[in-house]
């Protein structure tokens, strides 16, 4: 999981969340909001624990506070989640989502304008869809990451997010 920073047509900004799984190369969820706290953190990983049936086995995050939070702390216990801390300013421990967030900012975040939270959403799910659906990658053999996990017969908990 990851955060990256962007701005709506009126200056005003907001942040999003990624969470993409390492060995399937599937984004998950982008979470956006104008401010993300490790509250919210918890709701999106619970919405995909229950929506989607994913428990991952380690997720792994850099320091920032919403991720050193109680309440993910707290979660991860829970769900029996080792969260993997990156070392503080090597984003190279964390290349995927770092690989990712780069292709989210070229591909959608500078290429959209944005009116509003909800204008973002749509326009992020939309490419989400696309990055998920249609999207060949060449770390997957020409595949996306949808036809990659149907390739390999993968279950949901085969699948460990490490964004």
């Amino acid at each position: 999981m990851d955060f990256v920073a962007d701005q709506l047509f009126d200056g005003k900004k907001f942040r999003t969340l990624n969470i993409v799984d390492n060995y399937s190369r599937k984004c998950m969820d982008i979470y956006a909001d104008q401010g993300i706290k490790g509250d919210q953190v918890v709701e999106v990983l619970e919405s995909i624990r229950i929506k989607k049936g994913i428990v991952p086995k380690k997720i792994r995050v850099d320091n920032g506070s919403e991720f050193i939070s109680k309440a993910l702390d707290k979660w991860a216990y829970d769900q029996h989640v080792i969260l993997d801390f990156s070392r503080p300013g090597k984003p190279t421990d964390n290349a995927y989502i770092e690989s990712f967030n780069g292709s989210f900012r070229d591909e959608c975040l500078n290429t959209n304008w944005f009116l509003s939270i909800a204008d973002a959403k749509e326009k992020i799910a939309l490419w989400r869809e696309e990055y998920n659906s249609f999207r060949p990658h060449s770390s997957l053999d020409g595949l996306t990451p949808n036809e990659f996990i149907e390739t390999l017969n993968l279950t949901p908990d085969s699948l460990v997010l490490t964004g």
